[in-house]
């Protein structure tokens, strides 16, 4: 049920790209980095460091960003993604995953990677979308992103503006708690606060509305062992849900406008084990 892969959606966008050097002096280099806009971020990338690009970068472009994984939750999940994608061998969630192979590209191993990354937790569970941006570099990753994340091409959706009075995408899914008394939760009939930002489904009709947790616990009976769900029914009309979907159609009504300034991923990178 999620959202059209082309439509412009609401709220932040937090990506970790991968750039491929097209300088003849430097041509195979790449480099990972985190974005919240990213044709902003490959200009400064471009423009070097007195135009904001990283200092692994500087002077050795051009640059072209090739691949970006989004959907992160928050700049935090995403930050860890990328320092991880940058440091396999440090990371404890990819200890598996071996060195570079004498003779493979330095673009191929991130591919293999990442393609190890898409498939272990906490990442394998994120409603995470693989686009490439250039579909000439474009390769199979040597093994196939969980059937939630979506292979997506060509730069992302606009972002809309998000709506202020509502949590959903419709006015009839009867989120909007604002002068009810005695709004609850379908699940477990305890009451709903506004500060709560209930889950909601979708589709016309249903009345669902939910703590999270609730939620979440239903959503988990079917895979006992896991924190985070994927998808499940909706209690209500029993339609499938995809669990990011409906995080994000609770957050289009709740986040603030981002400042729209560029986090400095090299400040954060001390602070962020993974």
């Amino acid at each position: 049920m999620g959202p059209a892969g082309g439509a412009a959606r609401s709220g932040r966008f937090f990506g970790v790209y991968l750039l491929y050097c097209l300088n003849p002096r430097h041509r195979g280099r790449v480099y990972v980095g985190f974005t919240v806009n990213p044709a902003r971020r490959v200009q400064q990338h471009n423009g070097g460091r007195k135009k904001g690009g990283a200092w692994r970068t500087s002077g050795r472009g051009p640059w072209e960003m090739v691949l970006i994984v989004h959907g992160f939750p928050s700049a935090v999940a995403a930050l860890r993604f990328e320092w991880a994608w940058q440091h396999p061998q440090a990371s404890r969630r990819l200890t598996h995953v071996g060195r570079r192979l004498r003779g493979e590209a330095t673009f191929a191993f991130h591919l293999r990677v990442l393609a190890h990354m898409l498939r272990a937790p906490p990442w394998a569970r994120l409603p995470l979308t693989l686009r490439w941006l250039r579909a000439d570099f474009r390769q199979d990753l040597c093994l196939p992103p969980p059937p939630h994340m979506p292979l997506a091409f060509g730069p992302p959706p606009p972002r809309a503006p998000a709506p202020r009075s509502q949590a959903g995408p419709s006015d009839d899914t009867g989120c909007e708690l604002e002068g009810e008394v005695d709004a609850r939760c379908t699940l477990c009939a305890r009451a709903l606060q506004d500060e709560e930002s209930p889950l909601c489904c979708p589709h016309p009709g249903c009345s669902l509305r939910a703590h999270v947790i609730c939620l979440a616990e239903e959503f988990l009976q079917e895979e006992p062992g896991q924190l985070l769900p994927l998808e499940g029914a909706c209690p209500g009309c029993k339609n499938s849900l995809l669990w990011g979907d409906l995080i994000w159609l609770c957050r289009m009504g709740t986040e603030e406008e981002e400042e729209d300034s560029e986090l400095e991923e090299e400040h954060w990178t001390d602070m962020l084990e993974t």
